[in-house]
């Protein structure tokens, strides 16, 4: 694409607005350079990228970018054998950490397969691994950029006596501030640092009194900061120390930057796929904001645009147009008078194309599809040019000629008021001739005209089509509404009528204009209103079908609700009846036990098969509960005499004993013979038959990459803890974290001794400061 035309369509001023949305500074770099692709499958890789993004925002609400630094100056130094600052290390420290955690963000969301990412996941691959590069540089520099006495155990002792050193000579000092004539002679009773080395405040008129040397004045020239003799040997002292500091914290520096020479190439990847991931996830953030889509794309020409805004006026005050072209039609040409939204309508095809193919969502509706151009151009705005003594219908013809030399049928061509500048019909004329010069190649063209001569160019031309901005006769303004078949017209008549001209000299100017010209207007106000028409009662018609489908989903909602309301009730009223027979067949067996009993002890009259009778008449008198039937059961085989079979009706077990002809069996159920239907039995296998049961392992759900046990008892957390490593081997974790404070101790000692006795954990550490510190312990796993 060519500078001068991303200009004209303002793409550099959207790529403003995206990149203020990036979280870092290589970020905001790096998408300064993005260019349109003209390769389709990469414009569709760069789309469904951001939509990835989207996703990831839509489930997350952000994406882990923060501490991440231009590293790429240290790493070149350190390639050439530099030795970088420790606040250089620490900086390559902090982004490494950051790639980490963003390696860690995606791999999670990929688990949790809540949403799909295959891109982002393949771009996190990208990112090369050097974590011990970090865990170096943080053994020995802390997050502000200091070298620690951990560094190594030569710069430890240097400190420790240096330390031991400033406290000798600070201690000998403060001795004189205490003395008796302190207030007298020193200005403050304090002792301060002067050239690296330890001073009083002395009064000028003192200064022999204390002898030593003179490291400084006051600016009165009142205070003296004098070194006394006693203290000037272990001054001395502490400066040989601290030479030997800055030796030792020079090569613990000079080793660290060899380390980063040796990952150097890595450290370019890595701050290069920071980058990408940084201008991916500013994309989403922008189309979030601004209220765009992903939209479809394609290699053949076809746009269409619905409800298309332009996307650098505010969302509130853009009108939204549908546009729909490449297909049948090729050529839109618009026409109408000036300040009616022409030139704006060409920015918002063009930019709309330079978006998608930048891989940015467009401000149109879902549905909306643009076409992979291999190369825009634009016609735009006001060229004329002072320094080269060229008009503006000169300096048009001057981009219009270039432009001519180097289209072609993959082209999306924007020509702005075609033929302006000069003469009314030597212009329409050349606003012809060029139209059928482009339009005959196959390119896709947009031109707007205000000549009327060009309304009747979409009629007589297979594959153009003319449109219109309209324009409000009530209020004497535009709406900015494209109207697509319908070609503009003049309202200079209608508009003086409106501000007063008297009538009798509109008329006179209508007779000027000849009959054929004003049917034209009648004919395209005609159609105009007809458009306005159909627009009404279409959005009439889809207001009521939105009505009837919420009316509809309403009654469904409610038909349910009663359906549920009327089990409830059945459920209520069969429980119920329930309660009574079961109440009803406990006194039943209590007559039927005292009746035994009098048989057995009083040798009353009274046979088994009567008392069986009597207990079938009052299992009778049970209600049936109605039940839903569901499909019917089907047997492994038919069934036979002697068969173990289970009633689906009752759920008893019995034994099958004889069959009828009417498709039932007679059951043997305990004491009793019944017949049922062979469809509500079911074959039960005898026990050996039955395959054995096998143990299946409980689902667990997935396990996450930390535990937090603050809050909880010991006993609780320790088996909480070997509950938690053996979830995280079976998800196939490598490294968990387990959060249980800083506290007494005791706690951190339980975690890690069972961490120690583990068979699959490989070994152990307390978490980074970006980890936790001492509060988290951090274990790999086999």
């Amino acid at each position: 694409m060519e500078s001068r035309v991303l200009k004209t369509l303002e793409y550099d001023k959207v790529i403003e607005q995206v990149a203020t949305f990036c979280a870092t500074t290589i970020g905001r770099e790096a998408i300064q350079s993005l260019q349109p692709s003209t390769e389709l499958t990469a414009v569709q890789e760069m789309l469904n990228e951001t939509d990835e993004a989207l996703a990831v925002l839509r489930v997350r609400g952000h994406a882990p970018l923060g501490g991440i630094f231009d590293i790429k100056p240290h790493a070149k130094r350190a390639q050439i054998g530099g030795m970088l600052s420790a606040q250089e290390l620490m900086e390559i420290a902090s982004t490494i950490r950051a790639s980490r955690i963003m390696r860690q963000f995606i791999e999670l969301l990929n688990d949790e397969q809540e949403i799909t990412i295959p891109l982002l996941v393949a771009k996190k691959d990208e990112l090369p691994i050097v974590t011990q590069l970090e865990h170096e540089i943080n053994r020995a520099i802390d997050d502000n950029g200091k070298v620690l006495d951990s560094a190594s155990s030569t710069l430890r002792n240097i400190r420790q006596k240096l330390r031991t050193a400033e406290s000798r000579v600070r201690s000998r000092l403060e001795s004189y501030t205490r003395g008796a004539n302190a207030s007298k002679m020193l200005s403050d009773s304090i002792v301060t640092i002067r050239n690296d080395r330890f001073v009083l405040p002395v009064k000028a008129e003192y200064r022999s009194h204390y002898g030593g040397i003179i490291h400084d004045m006051s600016a009165s020239g009142q205070t003296l900061f004098i070194e006394p003799d006693s203290v000037v040997q272990a001054n001395n002292d502490i400066r040989e120390q601290k030479m030997k500091e800055k030796e030792e914290i020079d090569k613990i520096l000079m080793t660290l930057s060899g380390l980063v020479q040796e990952v150097a190439h890595d450290l370019f990847t890595l701050i290069d796929v920071l980058a990408t991931f940084d201008i991916v996830f500013a994309k989403a953030r922008y189309g979030t904001e601004h209220k765009c889509t992903k939209p479809e794309v394609n290699d053949k020409g076809y746009m269409k645009l619905t409800k298309a805004r332009h996307p650098l006026l505010p969302i509130e005050e853009a009108v939204a147009n549908t546009i729909e072209f490449g297909d049948d039609v090729t050529t839109i040409v618009i026409t109408g008078p000036n300040t009616g939204g022409k030139t704006v309508t060409l920015k918002t095809v063009g930019l709309c194309t330079l978006m998608a193919q930048s891989g940015l969502p467009i401000p149109a509706l879902d549905g909306s599809e643009v076409a992979v151009f291999e190369s825009v151009y634009a016609d735009i705005g006001d060229e004329q040019s002072i320094e080269q003594s060229l008009s503006t219908f000169s300096a048009h013809m001057v981009n219009i000629v270039s432009i001519l030399k180097k289209f072609n049928e993959r082209s999306l061509l924007l020509f702005d008021e075609l033929g302006s500048g000069t003469d009314p019909q030597e212009g329409a004329a050349l606003a012809i001739a060029i139209l059928d010069e482009v339009h005959g190649t196959g390119a896709r063209v947009m031109a707007t005209t205000h000549y009327p001569e060009l309304k009747a160019y979409g009629y007589n031309r297979p594959g153009v089509v003319n449109a219109s901005v309209e324009f409000d006769i009530d209020t004497l303004s535009p709406t900015y509404r494209l109207l697509i078949g319908v070609p503009g017209r003049s309202n200079a008549f209608e508009i003086s009528d409106r501000l007063g001209l008297q009538h009798h000299i509109i008329d006179r100017a209508r007779s000027f204009t000849g009959e054929d010209r004003g049917e034209v207007n009648t004919m395209i106000a005609s159609l105009e209103k007809s458009r306005v028409d159909a627009e009404k009662d279409a959005e009439q018609m889809a207001k009521q079908l939105a009505e009837a489908e919420q009316l509809r989903e309403e009654l469904e909602q409610e038909l349910e609700e009663l359906r549920k309301n009327e089990e409830r009730l059945v459920e209520k009223a069969t429980h119920r009846a329930e309660k009574i027979v079961a109440k009803a067949e406990a006194e039943a067996e209590e007559v039927m036990q005292e009746l035994r009993d009098l048989r057995l002890y009083a040798r009353a009259d009274v046979k088994e098969h009567e008392l069986i009778e009597m207990r079938k008449r009052l299992e009778g008198a049970k209600p049936e509960r109605v039940k839903k039937e569901g499909p019917k059961k089907t047997t492994m085989r038919p069934l036979k005499v002697g068969d173990e079979v289970k009633s689906l009706d009752y759920g008893q077990k019995g034994t099958l004993v004889d069959k009828l002809d009417d498709g039932q069996w007679v059951v043997q159920i305990g004491i009793l013979k019944m017949n049922l239907q062979e469809d509500r039995l079911e074959y039960v296998k005898p026990e050996k038959e039955q395959k054995p049961v096998t143990t299946v392992q409980r689902h667990r759900a997935p396990a996450k990459m930390e535990l937090d046990l603050r809050g909880m008892r010991y006993e609780e957390a320790i088996q909480r803890t070997e509950q938690y490593i053996d979830d995280a081997l079976l998800a196939n974790l490598h490294q968990i974290s387990i959060i249980h404070g800083k506290g007494t101790g005791a706690l951190m000692k339980g975690v890690q001794k069972v961490l120690k006795r583990h068979s699959r954990v490989k070994e152990y550490r307390f978490g980074e400061a970006g980890e936790g510190g001492y509060g988290v312990t951090v274990a790999i796993l086999k």
